[in-house]
Order: C-alpha cells, then sequence, then structure tokens
C-alpha cells in the first residue's frame, strides 16, 4: 500500500517571519495604551511640574488652590480670580497665567537683610496691596479696609496692618515697622543678619543684639507634625509663616527636631519657647530633642515647649491646659496669645529598659523615655498597630473621628485574639529597686522593665 503523499514544508524563513509579525503586534498591543496614559498624565501634571521648578528657584511658597475662601484679585492683573496660587509666606495671590511674573515682581519675606543694612530697630514696613483680611482697619484713618470690590489697599507682611490707598501717599512713606501684636515671639531679619555677622567674627554675645529687642523677647519656634492627627500641620504651617518669620517654621516629617532646634543656639540664654504642633508621640520627640541638647552641653539653650493638639489622644496636652485636641475653632493669632500668657511648669521624665529575661541573654536592652505614663499590653499593641498603618497610608487617617475608629477595631481584634494572653506570668516590673505586682497584665514575651534612672525636669508651658 502506498503511503499518502504529504505536502513538503515551506522554508524556515516563512516561520520565522510569521512569528516575528506576531511579537510585533503583541508589543503594540501592549505598549501603546502604556505610552498613551503616561503622555496624558504627564499633560495633566505639567503645571504641577512647573510649579514645583518655581518654588525650588523663589523665595515664595506657592500653592494651588481651586477656590478662595474670600473675594480675591490677582496682585499683577488686579482681576478678580476663583482659582489660582497663593504664597503661603507673604499671602500674594495670584492668577495661574501671572504666576511667573509675581515671582519676579514680588519679594517674599526676607529671612535676612542685606549686608549693608546696618539698623537693627529701623526695620521698614513691607506693603503688599491688595486680598486684606475681612474686617480689618486702616491704621492712620481707623476706617475698614478692603471694602472696595476690586485691587486696593496695602497689608505690611511682617506686622499684618493695614492702610488704605490714599493714607499710604500722605502718612505713612518713612514709616518704620514695629512687628506689631507678636514682635516678642518673631526673630527679626536684622538680627539674623547681626548674627551672621558675629559668627563670620568668631564673637557669641547675643545678648547684646538681644537688649535692643527689649526684655520681654521670648521668640517661637514651631514644630508641627503634618501628619498627626488631621492633617491640619500642613495648612498650620503656612499660617504661622505668614505671622512670624519663616525661618521660625519646621515640619519635623521633612527637618529632624533635634535639627530645628538648634535654631536655638543663636538666641539668647533661656529665652526661647517652642510650640509642638503635633499628638503625644510628637511632643515626646521633640523632648528627647531637648535631652539631646543637655547630653551636648546646651542647657542654657533648652527651650520652654508648648504644645497645640493635633494628635488623637493627646493626653500630655490636656493635662496641661492646652485641650483635648485642636480642629481649628480658634485662630491661629489667638493660640499664639495663648503661648504669650502661658506660665512655665517642671515636667518629670524618667528612663525605662526593657530587657529579655534569662541565663544566657545576650542583647542589648532598650532604653526609651517615658514623659507620663508607658503601656504594656493589648492598649500597647493596639497603638503599634495603629501606627504601623499610619506610617503605610497617611492620607487615610485625617480625622480624629476615623482614627479612634480603627484604635476600636483593634482593641475588639484583641480581645478576641488575645495576642497578649498571661503576660502578668511573663512580666516583671520594678520601680525603684522594689517589685510592683501587674495582676491584670497579658502578653507573649518575657520581658523585665525597669525604671532605669530618674531623667530629670524638662520645661513645658501650662495653658490656664
Amino acid at each position: 500500500m502506498e503511503a499518502e503523499r504529504r505536502p513538503a514544508p515551506g522554508p524556515p524563513s516563512e516561520g520565522l517571519f510569521a512569528d516575528g509579525h506576531l511579537i510585533l503586534w503583541t508589543l503594540c498591543s501592549v505598549l501603546l495604551p502604556v505610552f498613551i496614559t503616561f503622555w496624558c498624565s504627564l499633560q495633566r501634571s505639567r503645571r504641577q511640574l512647573h510649579r514645583r521648578d518655581i518654588f525650588r528657584k523663589s523665595k515664595h511658597g506657592w500653592r494651588d488652590t481651586d477656590l478662595f475662601s474670600q473675594p480675591t484679585y490677582c496682585c499683577v492683573c488686579a482681576q478678580h480670580i476663583l482659582r489660582g496660587a497663593f504664597c503661603d509666606c507673604c499671602g500674594l495671590r495670584v492668577d495661574e497665567d501671572c504666576l511667573k511674573k509675581a515671582d519676579k515682581r514680588f519679594q517674599c519675606k526676607e529671612i535676612m537683610l542685606k549686608n549693608d543694612s546696618k539698623v537693627l530697630d529701623a526695620m521698614p514696613h513691607h506693603w503688599i496691596r491688595g486680598n486684606v483680611p475681612l474686617c480689618s482697619y486702616c491704621m492712620v484713618c481707623k476706617q475698614q479696609c478692603g471694602s472696595q470690590p476690586k485691587l486696593c489697599d496695602y497689608r505690611c507682611i511682617w506686622c499684618q496692618k493695614t492702610v488704605h490707598d490714599e493714607c499710604m501717599k500722605h502718612s505713612l512713606k518713612n514709616e518704620k515697622c514695629d512687628f506689631g501684636e507678636f514682635k516678642n515671639l518673631i526673630i527679626p531679619p536684622s538680627y539674623l543678619t547681626s548674627i551672621n555677622q558675629m559668627r563670620k567674627d568668631k564673637k557669641t554675645d547675643y545678648e547684646v543684639l538681644a537688649s535692643k529687642l527689649g526684655k520681654q523677647w521670648t521668640p517661637l519656634i514651631i514644630l508641627a507634625n503634618s501628619r498627626s492627627g488631621t492633617n491640619m500641620g500642613e495648612g498650620l504651617l503656612g499660617e504661622f509663616r505668614i505671622l512670624l518669620n519663616p525661618v521660625q517654621i519646621f515640619d519635623v516629617t521633612k527637618t529632624p527636631p533635634i535639627k530645628a532646634l538648634q535654631l536655638c543656639t543663636l538666641l539668647p540664654y533661656y529665652s526661647a519657647r517652642v510650640l509642638v504642633c503635633g499628638g503625644d508621640g510628637t511632643v515626646g520627640w521633640v523632648l528627647d530633642a531637648v535631652d539631646d541638647m543637655k547630653i551636648k552641653g546646651q542647657e542654657k539653650y533648652i527651650p520652654q515647649v508648648a504644645v497645640l493638639p493635633l494628635g488623637t489622644g493627646n493626653d500630655l496636652s490636656n493635662t496641661l491646659g492646652w485641650g483635648a485636641g485642636y480642629a481649628g475653632e480658634i485662630p491661629v493669632a489667638q493660640v499664639l496669645r495663648n503661648v504669650m500668657e502661658a506660665d512655665g511648669i517642671k515636667l518629670d521624665r524618667w528612663k525605662v529598659q526593657v530587657t529579655n529575661k534569662g541565663y544566657y541573654n545576650l542583647r542589648k536592652p532598650k532604653e526609651f523615655t517615658m514623659n507620663n505614663y508607658f503601656s504594656v499590653g493589648p492598649d500597647a499593641l493596639m497603638a503599634l498597630n495603629f501606627h504601623a498603618h499610619r506610617e503605610k497610608a497617611p492620607s487615610l487617617f485625617s480625622s480624629r473621628i476615623l482614627n479612634k475608629a480603627v484604635y476600636l477595631f483593634y482593641g475588639t481584634k484583641d480581645c478576641l485574639v488575645q495576642e497578649c494572653k498571661d503576660l502578668n506570668k511573663k512580666v516583671e516590673l520594678e520601680l525603684d529597686g522594689e517589685r510592683v505586682a501587674l495582676p491584670n497584665l497579658e502578653g507573649m514575651m518575657m520581658v523585665y522593665w525597669k525604671l532605669l534612672e530618674y531623667m530629670g525636669l524638662s520645661t513645658v508651658l501650662r495653658f490656664k
């Protein structure tokens, strides 16, 4: 029986050519949508990238807004605008198209004066025109400013005083700025200029400069945590920059407290105050930095600490009279007044040592500082889980009520899972050489807690 004839196979190049077409079309079908998506996202973010570039090259801190909170006029073209950009240091408000012109035409707050400035107590006003605060009054004629529907009247970005256009022409040509209501909290640019010159000359007698500013001068440093509690820290930073010198304002998520507090070393002894905007964890972070200043021999520069409660619990703040939580119910100017009126008290701080229990333990004991309390067991586990989730997704924790709901979730979970069962049988607590019974404690690790030594007193501010 003859075998069936089969068609002869084609040349190998035809199969490779077909495979090449298939690979090419597959790559096009995959890469083309990716390229289109990337191009669209690049077009959408062009404006944001342009603003960031201007921010890096300029002293202005431009921030975008979709709707201004009051009738607003562009400082360049004088047109009425609903959206645009504003500087969170000097308060300039401009349209999107006028941003480059505003950045070149208007100078922001001067952190330091030029080298040819020799007079410490003769700071001139720094006026910007238009968009004065609502219900503001002229410092000359005492009549309301900003009442006309146009770009009119002036505001000094240092003393916050306002004046009419007509009064400016006739009365305030040679007026000097006294820094207004918060002059005792502001670090003047001329002071930093003089300090810079003294450091070049290797001089450290800052008391001579401070004597010209008065005995009531207690400069304030703002340390805000933009991730605490309701995520209000970023907005508060801008409001404080408008009222104070921008050099006094720090975001602790970008500049650690130990670095920010080095500004105190440029100020007279025992004069500085610090306002911590955050929760108990942020306050503890700042107080640890204060302890580091003691170790470095900078006891004379240690500041007094006040608290603006932005966290979830805020136990220390509530104990010191600053309230259980801040949600913008009082203006920032009133917060500064409260700091000026606060009294200093002493706060106990202890060092706590944690070691593993056993004869062959080679691990180094862990040490940390306690302000008013520390936790062992379910409540500590709940706080740790909350902190870990907030570090992963800080934008989700923007409400104090939502944060407490997350705490409730982890507390309910621990009641069911009981990860800290029989901790009271595995933990020993020693206080000043004496063991303390822990009948209601629960947990899993064999640890040994000991209040190692008394760290001393830190000065904090209490508001009555």
